[in-house]
């Protein structure tokens, strides 16, 4: 049979005498049934050797002959090949790929004006051509369970894939991104095509290696690639965190020859560092000729616009590349993101903030306490204030993307990767970039408070006769306050824990200093001490209010900032208390200063005896009695705690507000 070809029946039997083999595999030790192997082994190896000889001769690899058609000889060779050593398989199916793609590498050989990345769709449309021609001629010819087709495609992606790289190689030079882009692109579509169209089950037998596939993602911008307009829209309407819908299956083909184009995908990264140089340039000019926004609720306080098209600009980037690699090049490009997020913060957000000057506008204290407007202290204008929670929220809006932007880029990349992406240097500039915004707003309302704190201080309080309404610096600082929380508050209205940062920030800025004013007005009589206490009560009053001022909506004020205007400025009250005190006798007034001030600290009670003006010989003593009436703290945790014992309880505390508010109102 094997003589005459009749292979269809030599496979039936020689499946048949395999099988029976085996029953007797344990009696070969028997000397007929071991040379009954031995002719079939024998038997084997000519039907192997024949075969082979038969498929060279009906497609030779060498020569000008060319292939015959499928036969039903060859069809029932294949069918014996399967029963024999695997490796004559292999064989045949080897030398019938190779010759079928023999024509490919002639056509496509480096030096042909075919073969560069521009004309990169021709190779794709011959292979395409090709399965089609395999089909339908040797569709028939071998097993299904080859997987011939598949084969033929896999073997085509490896040569492919070896000849791109070495042209890219040689050409280094002449490639552009725009070039590249579009040979991954179009690359990349074969590869989904593949996808489609084969299960890629011959890329894990041995004989061909699986490239890596890319890590699974829950990112949502690995479906099927969107227009670059419904990008941008879904950016500017959610950012970077988007519903997540289920996850395309991955590609068994992905990278079967894109894998090629990474060692060139630098000129990609070069080209995004130009375009981002060339677009926050851009931001810069736009913002020059655009200047600041409008000094309204509407549009004050607002996120730069240059904001969002820097993150949909990352964020198309970010995708693109990582359908090019989720290797090196994704570090690459995250280097080039963490310039430019700087960059942002530089030279748009800080280089905008407004500059403060050093000068308080020259005013006398006598045209300050006749002050009505009180528009000229303030150093910055509304469009200034505008601008700076402007740069604030955009600021804010940065931080918060750029921790989304990194989480992305984590998903994106190669898990051996993930450690080396870092964008927390970032996020601290743009923290930078709101303390700073922060501390500008509150630097403008304390300066703008200063020459009425020292209005205060110059005040003759040793010659007031009687308690009157509030005093002109109380009403300077009102109207002050009233002039820009209410145009802060609306332009942060988006970003309410950093208008809570300014009101504490402020307070904690504003309330010391007037506690050092305070004790610059010396002397002061037993009147004067009064109608400071009326003063000290009103500011507290309106600090107290401070966050909902000029609001038609009351709301109660943050408990970490009351309690901070309470402290302070009942230790101002306080102060106060003790200058009204009598100083004769000596011990009780000394008691009642450690109790009600809680301070050990003899230079702040050196401050009090200026206040009340006692001479020097009377202060000496004092302060003798005042070193001998301090607590001696025992030693040990306890120390603290006893001293916290002097200190008035809050009922004692709104106790003598109450006596103090009766004692104004008798006044008055």
């Amino acid at each position: 049979m094997t003589r005459r070809r009749q292979y269809g029946e030599v496979a039936n039997l020689l499946q048949g005498v395999m099988n029976v083999l085996e029953h007797f595999h344990k009696y070969m030790g028997i000397p007929q049934i071991r040379q009954l192997s031995e002719r079939v082994k024998a038997a084997q190896t000519e039907l192997g050797q024949q075969i082979l000889a038969d498929f060279e001769e009906a497609f030779p690899s060498q020569g000008t002959k060319r292939p015959g058609g499928p036969s039903n000889v060859l069809r029932d060779a294949c069918l014996v090949a399967n029963i024999l050593d695997p490796r004559i398989k292999q064989d045949i199916i080897k030398k019938f790929i190779k010759q079928h793609l023999s024509e490919y590498l002639v056509l496509f050989q480096e030096n042909q004006d075919v073969a560069w990345l521009d004309k990169i769709d021709r190779r794709y449309a011959w292979i395409k051509r090709q399965l089609v021609d395999y089909e339908e001629k040797y569709g028939r010819m071998f097993p299904r369970e080859w997987y011939m087709t598949e084969r033929i495609a896999v073997e085509f992606c490896h040569v492919t894939r070896t000849e791109l790289a070495k042209i890219m190689r040689t050409r280094a030079k002449e490639i552009e991104v725009k070039l590249l882009l579009f040979a991954i692109q179009r690359t990349t579509n074969f590869e989904g095509f593949l996808a489609k169209r084969f299960s890629g089950c011959t890329l894990t037998d041995g004989t061909l290696k699986k490239l890596e596939s890319p890590p699974p993602s829950t990112n949502p911008f690995l479906e099927d690639e969107p227009a670059p307009e419904m990008e941008e829209l879904a950016m500017e309407k959610g950012d970077l965190d988007q519903p997540k819908k289920p996850k395309a299956p991955d590609n068994p083909f992905h990278g079967i020859v894109s894998k090629c184009f990474e060692p060139h995908l630098y000129v990609y990264i070069e080209s995004q560092d130009k375009n981002l140089g060339e677009l926050i340039d851009r931001f810069v000019a736009d913002f020059k000729a655009q200047g600041p926004p409008k000094p309204n609720t509407d549009e004050g306080g607002a996120v730069l616009p240059s904001c969002a098209d820097l993150f949909v600009y990352y964020k198309k980037c970010m995708v693109q590349c990582s359908q090019l690699s989720t290797g090196e090049p994704m570090i690459a490009l995250t280097t080039i993101f963490q310039k430019y997020l700087r960059e942002y913060a530089w030279k748009i957000l800080s280089g905008n903030l407004p500059k403060t000057t050093s000068s308080s506008g020259g005013l006398t204290i006598s045209s300050l306490l006749k002050e009505k407007e009180g528009s000229e202290v303030a150093k910055f204008t509304l469009e200034e204030l505008c601008l700076i929670c402007s740069i604030l929220s955009t600021a804010e809006y940065c931080l918060a993307t750029t921790q989304q932007l990194e989480e992305k880029l984590k998903e994106k990349v190669d898990v051996s990767l993930i450690e080396r992406i870092n964008l927390t240097g970032e996020m601290d500039t743009f923290s930078t970039v709101i303390s700073s915004s922060i501390q500008l707003l509150v630097q403008d309302l304390d300066a703008a408070c200063d020459p009425a704190l020292t209005a205060m201080s110059k005040m003759q309080w040793q010659n007031v006769e009687h308690v009157g309404d509030q005093s002109p610096y109380v009403t300077s600082v009102i109207l002050h306050i009233k002039q820009n929380v209410p145009i802060i508050r609306d332009n942060l209205a988006s970003t309410r824990k950093y208008f809570t940062q300014f009101c504490i920030k402020f307070a904690n800025s504003f309330i010391p200093k007037f506690i050092t004013h305070l004790f610059k007005c010396k002397p002061i009589s037993m009147v004067g001490a009064e109608q400071l206490l009326l003063d000290t009560h009103s500011l507290k009053m309106v600090l107290l209010d401070l966050p909902s001022i000029g609001s038609q909506v009351v709301r109660k004020a943050p408990a970490s900032y009351t309690k901070i205007v309470v402290k302070g400025m009942t230790r101002a009250e306080m102060i106060l208390k003790v200058v009204m005190a009598p100083h004769e006798p000596s011990v009780v007034f000394v008691d009642n200063y450690i109790k009600l001030l809680t301070d050990c600290n003899t230079e702040t009670f050196q401050k009090i005896l200026d206040m009340k003006g006692l001479k020097r010989s009377e202060q000496s003593s004092m302060l003798e009695l005042f070193r001998q009436r301090l607590p001696t703290p025992p030693s040990g945790p306890e120390g603290s705690s006893s001293l916290s014992l002097l200190a008035p309880t809050p009922e004692q505390e709104s106790s003598r507000i109450r006596k103090l508010e009766k004692l104004i109102k008798k006044r008055l």
